[in-house]
């Protein structure tokens, strides 16, 4: 034992030893002007050790003690360096001198080219070569977040902003403010894997940055960045193969850095509205290879959510290799009248070319996150921070870190909840009722009670109501019930549900339910339209789209995760089965020309039963693999990243009791996959199969998602012409749907159109079956956010057999 301890005290003070032995060196970059310069990096002489200046040019590295060489430098000045004797901590403020870029040996004609050309053609062929020069690496990322409002009106909606938000009286403030430290390895050609180390977010003590190095990981090597972020298109490369189309260039100087010759070369769009960049990039002689980078986009590229997005890149030799040493996103614009501004910092240090990964280390897992990351405390911080907080950085962690401690005591919740839960009729019309208690968390929430009416001729007027209640629990766990009620005036019956589900492993994703009750449902098990649109549809047009039949069941079921994109859900459900008839034909405007069509889609004209009153016990088993799925792991579940590649999907489903049946189906599907500066396509292919239909009731069969309607919600599985009811099958099946957004390439070129930033959408949708041979539609439209029109062909084989404009909306 008393060796043990002998060899504790031991480590301890070598430990303390080493702590002795690091001392800081902080200072301010300026100019020749005395402005600060943001952002510069700081580095020894030779290594990739280093860091930042913050935004007020404020910098702090810790060294040993000694004698160092530290290199500072900027994009657009002369790289500085000094030897700082660092015995202790120590100030050294430096100036950095502009670049001066001469054109000096350079001859430039008024009717030649610019040699920037020759210089990028160069940089192009060599491409390739760059983009692939590094297999793998390992390293330090410190990445800083920071957003901010810099103007606001007063109100919105009716609410008070500067409270609402916590601004100062000039309704400006910080909004987010968020430092996260990591372990970042990268092998090629998209390996990564992240640990963070430590994560602060201001004002919110347990939460978790959601700051990851690879949304920082930006290559001009590659044709096209940034899809399906801020644009669906994505924006060309300044050194893309065809980068020439896009892209004129001209030469601003030459300067000398360490030897090296580097060409500063403005890059100018040959048309205003294509999707690239304008500002500055910096090409090494000789190499040809990028040194840095001052370029920026603007909203007449096409990007979506800011108006401003400015990307400076600095480089460090390691090796004979260079790589980022920071990466800086500053951006701003306005929505609404709100005015922000901000930017996300990566600096990147500690670089290691040759790290031997053991096998196995690259996994689907691209981010690891424990609970100890957030419980680093101020003086952590203090001694590790690489980046100096400024003022208003400072005093906005100290304001909202003791808000925040205020805020979690359960007087200040329950004062908050008195007001947030006092009852209007407003809320318990159109947004529903909630009371909640955050301090216990839970919830109970009312829905809205207009929604909740409406109108069929099965029911007549009737309404659908329910409350939820929900319970957290530790580790992001809850459990929630939910009983629902339902009565139509018109046939008279009443029906009421619960259902009930506990959320139990979130690494998992694993929950288990229970459902128990009666109900009124579509006929088809994918439903049809809402009850909102069907209500109006009866109300207003006399037609009667949706089908309807009761059911009283019991339902267990519980899904889980097998293995990493391997997804579980097992079904169990015993149903006692009614048919319906249609009870009233009221309507608001009663055309000669129409009337109310059955509740058997087979007989429109005459009210008979679709089928008799059956029981069934119904068994539902599917699987779900995403192939390649890449995972962040946090300490609160598992979060499944948008997937790469396309997902499998296969199901079993029999039917027993008074049915008998034996169905079984796969489906492949992907969305938003990229074509770069064309936009992106989704697809959905189906196949499936009973092989056994001994006695396969409606509601059981295989049904389709198809339209009657001129209006319907937006899905890639929805037919556009097809009858909701009618080509459902009990025997084999083939369906396919696949749609291009072109997102914009055509509408950005049209000015009256541009501004609209409509997106331009074509498909086609197929299915075969015994009853439906060769299917087939096709259509073409605009849409913008959530709203989309189109018209569309649907052919039976050869024949056309319906042609229109179909509208959807929502998401």
């Amino acid at each position: 034992m008393k060796q043990i301890l002998f060899s504790l005290l031991l480590a301890c003070g070598a430990f303390n030893g080493l702590l002795a032995q690091q001392v800081k060196i902080t200072g301010t970059i300026k100019d020749t002007n005395g402005e600060p310069v943001s952002f510069a990096s700081i580095y020894l002489k030779n290594t990739s050790k280093g860091t930042s200046a913050n935004v007020n040019g404020e910098y702090a590295l810790s060294v040993d003690k000694g004698g160092v060489m530290l290199s500072y430098r900027a994009i657009g000045y002369k790289p500085l360096e000094q030897r700082v004797e660092a015995g202790e901590n120590v100030t050294n403020n430096v100036v950095l001198s502009p670049e001066s870029y001469t054109l000096k040996d350079v001859t430039i004609s008024a009717i030649a080219e610019d040699p920037a050309f020759e210089i990028i053609r160069r940089a192009i062929k060599r491409r390739k070569e760059h983009l692939t020069e590094i297999n793998e690496f390992s390293c330090g990322v410190y990445i800083k977040g920071l957003q901010k409002l810099v103007g606001a009106p007063k109100k919105f909606f009716g609410r008070d902003i500067q409270r609402t938000l916590d601004l100062d009286t000039n309704r400006k403030g910080i909004l987010y403010l968020s430092e996260s430290q990591s372990n970042y390895s990268y092998r090629r050609p998209n390996h990564i894997k992240e640990e963070m180390i430590s994560s602060k977010v201001a004002g919110r003590n347990n939460a978790f940055s959601f700051n990851k190095a690879s949304d920082l990981d930006i290559n001009f090597y590659n044709n096209i960045m940034l899809e399906n972020t801020l644009s669906s298109r994505g924006f060309v490369s300044p050194v893309a193969d065809n980068a020439l189309f896009y892209y004129r260039y001209k030469l601003i100087g030459v300067s000398v850095e360490n030897g090296e010759t580097v060409n500063k070369i403005e890059v100018i769009p040959r048309r205003q509205h294509d999707p690239v960049f304008r500002g500055v990039i910096y090409i090494t002689e000789d190499s040809w290879r990028i040194f840095g980078t001052d370029l920026y986009l603007i909203k007449n590229t096409g990007i979506n959510l800011v108006d401003t997005l400015n990307i400076t890149q600095q480089f460090i030799k390691v090796d004979e290799s260079y790589l980022p040493s920071n990466i800086n996103f500053t951006f701003n614009g306005n929505v609404f009248g709100f005015k922000f501004e901000g930017y996300y910092l990566g600096v990147y240090s500690n670089y290691n070319l040759r790290p031997e990964f053991p096998e196995g280390y690259f996994t689907g897992e691209i981010l690891k996150i424990t609970k100890s990351v957030n419980k680093r405390d101020s003086l952590y911080w203090f001694n590790n921070r690489p980046i100096p907080l400024t003022v208003e950085e400072r005093t906005n962690y100290l304001r909202k870190d003791i808000i925040s401690k205020r805020q979690e005591s359960k007087a200040y919740l329950d004062s908050l909840e008195r007001v947030n839960n006092k009852y209007t009729l407003s809320k318990l019309l159109f947004s529903g009722y909630g009371i909640n208690d955050r301090y216990n968390k839970k919830q109970l929430k009312f829905d809205p009670l207009l929604k909740a009416l409406f109108y069929n001729t099965v029911e007549g007027f009737g309404i659908k109501y329910g409350v939820t209640y929900t319970k957290e629990l530790e580790d992001r766990k809850q459990y929630s019930i939910r009983p629902e009620i339902r009565y139509g005036v018109a046939n008279e019956t009443f029906t009421a549900n619960v259902a009930a589900n506990y959320y139990y492993d979130p690494i998992k994703q694993a929950n288990v339910s229970v459902n128990f009750g009666s109900g009124i449902y579509d006929l088809s098990r994918y439903g049809t339209m809402s009850l909102l649109s069907n209500s109006l549809n009866g109300l207003l047009f006399e037609k009667n789209f949706s089908k309807f039949y009761q059911k009283n069941f019991v339902n267990v079921g519980s899904t889980r995760e097998l293995a990493t994109g391997l997804q579980a859900a097992l079904n169990l459900e015993y149903t006692k089965n009614k048919n319906l008839l249609n009870n009233t034909n009221f309507t608001f405007w009663d055309r000669e020309s129409r009337e109310f069509t059955s509740n058997n889609p087979f007989t429109p004209l005459t009210e008979t039963a679709l089928f008799p009153d059956y029981k069934a016990l119904t068994l539902d088993a599917t699987l779900t693999y995403t192939i390649g799925q890449k995972y962040i792991t946090r300490p609160d579940g598992k979060f499944y990243q948008p997937a790469k590649y396309p997902q499998i999907q296969a199901n079993y489903r029999k039917g027993m009791s008074d049915a008998d049946y034996d169905l079984i189906s796969f489906e492949v599907f992907q969305e938003r996959i990229s074509t770069g500066l064309y936009g992106y396509f989704s697809f959905v292919a189906g196949t499936g199969k009973f092989l056994s239909n001994n006695i396969v009731y409606y509601p059981d069969a295989k049904h389709f998602r198809g339209n009657n309607s001129l209006t319907s919600l937006p899905n890639i599985r929805k037919f556009q012409f097809l009858d909701f009811y009618q080509y459902s099958t009990t025997q084999q099946y083939f369906e396919a749907h696949l749609e291009h957004n072109f997102a914009g390439l055509i509408t950005n070129k049209i000015p009256l159109l541009r501004k609209l930033k409509l997106e331009e959408v074509i498909g086609g949708n197929y299915l075969t079956q015994p009853l439906k041979k060769n299917y087939k539609e096709f259509y073409f439209g605009l849409q913008r956010l959530i709203f989309r029109a189109t018209y569309g062909f649907a052919y039976d084989g050869n024949k056309k057999v319906q042609q229109g404009f179909r509208i959807s909306y929502g998401f």
